[in-house]
């Protein structure tokens, strides 16, 4: 897919803004983000001077250059930049370059200037009155960017393309039931037969259509056949209900639709009505596991959006895990792995094997490290747990203590004396997979292994801690 058909990350509609600038004495920052393209109007001057469609900063007359803050309307892998200078001709910058961060989509501009950036694209050459567009070559996604021009001047519009990452913690996490068609969720209109009247990205935009223009719709079709897009989900899911609105469509749009996967009908080819939100539920045919749709609409017309609502697959889930960690700067990824394991040697090797080619070969990479270590590497992974019973330190741990929390008092009394006792015989701490647990249950548990050789109890403690590990792993999506 050619890079500037993917979607804009910064897109106003979004949630893409422009959060801070030097000066933008001539022409205000937030022009920069606008949908419509750039116009000229003849003559126009206002108290400061020529009126200009664009972020325009003054004249510098000291040392440095300006820049602007954006935040991107949804984190994603950055493939290009399009910085356009339309109609600015004597006052373009010469050149610009950007930097790149991922913070809260809330942090605010005051924190955004003491953060740390990542340069993703070097000081480059601008041209006058053009559209530039400059690849970029970087794995990892953002959720902040700072555009540098140099050493002033002005900009018309500045889109960025990419590849959105979901914040699935954000979303309610994966478990749930989502539409996953949505931008938001990651979803990507790959192609379509025809997009005259209507791009086919708004398809699958957030909320409801503002008007017929708002939508997907196509030329009028005078020949045999029928119009149809391709959309992509934003993982593989297990499809429970299907929406397509055409709201603001009367007279123009589809008389019929139907949606297939791989040729074999989802939603066999059904009558549609204009200005309505139709909802299949009964109507939908098994399709098994599903990635990629293709909506048929018979002959052409006008969609304002498409709902895709289902349940991530198990299979998916790990792809997004693997996608995650791959797609995380270092110093993220290694907070995130660390919070699954305590493990200095796990997390450096893990990051080392970075990219995951899919959650399958996440959970082998993760699984072969883990028993490659050295005993002392496994120790230093359990001493970051509480004891059970004790206060737990992070989220993660309270929910997989849950069950000692409801204990009686001479239930916790029996496993603080336990704990001593394993402590003393096994030199690390009671390691157990406490999810699901009561704690007289784990209390049994302790006291069955205090029967066990150390050599013995060190292997099973590692298979524990393996399989904590691999459930946190899968929490960082859910």
């Amino acid at each position: 897919m050619d890079t500037q058909e993917l979607v804009d990350l910064a897109a106003e509609r979004l949630g893409g803004s422009v959060l801070y600038a030097t000066d933008d004495f001539f022409a205000p920052k937030e022009n920069l983000l606008k949908a419509a393209k750039p116009h000229w109007k003849e003559g126009v001057y206002t108290d400061r001077g020529k009126w200009m469609d664009g972020w325009e900063s003054r004249r510098k007359r000291t040392a440095g250059h300006d820049f602007a803050i954006v935040r991107l309307g949804v984190p994603g892998v950055i493939r290009g930049v399009l910085v356009d200078t339309s109609y600015f001709r004597g006052n373009f910058p010469s050149h610009c370059s950007f930097e790149a961060c991922s913070l809260k989509p809330e942090t605010d501009a005051d924190a955004l200037l003491k953060a740390e950036w990542l340069e993703i694209m070097p000081k480059s050459e601008l041209k006058g009155d053009s559209e530039n567009f400059f690849n970029i070559e970087n794995p990892y996604a953002f959720t902040h960017l700072r555009f540098h021009i140099y050493p002033d001047g002005g900009v018309a519009r500045l889109r960025v393309y990419g590849e959105v990452v979901p914040e699935w913690h954000r979303e309610g996490g994966l478990q749930n039931e989502l539409d996953l068609a949505a931008i938001e969720h990651g979803g990507q209109v790959l192609t379509c037969s025809d997009m005259f009247f209507g791009p086919k990205h708004n398809l699958i935009m957030p909320g409801p259509a503002l008007s017929m223009s708002d939508g997907w719709e196509t030329r009028r079709r005078r020949g045999p056949g029928n119009d149809w897009v391709i959309v992509q989900l934003g993982c593989e899911a297990d499809i429970s209900r299907v929406e397509i609105d055409t709201s603001h469509f009367k007279g123009n749009y589809p008389d019929t639709c139907s949606i297939d996967v791989d040729g074999n009908d989802v939603l066999p080819r059904t009558k549609l009505l204009p200005d309505t939100r139709h909802v299949f539920v009964d109507e939908l045919l098994d399709a098994g596991p599903v990635k990629e749709i293709r909506l048929n609409v018979y002959p052409d017309g006008g969609v304002a959006r498409l709902r895709v609502i289902g349940h991530a697959t198990d299979d998916a889930k790990w792809r997004e895990v693997a996608r995650r960690i791959n797609t995380r700067v270092r110093a993220q990824a290694e907070a995130e792995l660390r919070s699954c394991c305590g493990s200095s040697e796990w997390v450096r090797q893990m990051l080392a094997s970075r990219p995951f080619d899919g959650g399958s070969e996440l959970l082998a990479g993760a699984e072969t490290i883990w028993w490659e270590l050295d005993p002392q590497d496994w120790r230093e992974a359990f001493a970051a747990h509480p004891r059970i019973g004790e206060n737990p330190r992070s989220e993660w741990a309270r929910e997989e203590q849950a069950g000692a929390a409801s204990a009686s008092s001479d239930t916790m009394r029996s496993l603080v004396e336990v704990n001593r006792e394993y402590e003393k015989r096994f030199g690390h701490i009671f390691i157990v997979f406490a999810t699901g647990k009561t704690a007289d249950e784990m209390l049994s548990m302790a006291r069955q292994r205090l029967q066990n050789q150390p050599e013995q109890e060190l292997r099973i403690a590692a298979e524990q801690q393996l399989k904590i590990t691999k459930l946190r792993l899968m929490k960082l999506v859910s």
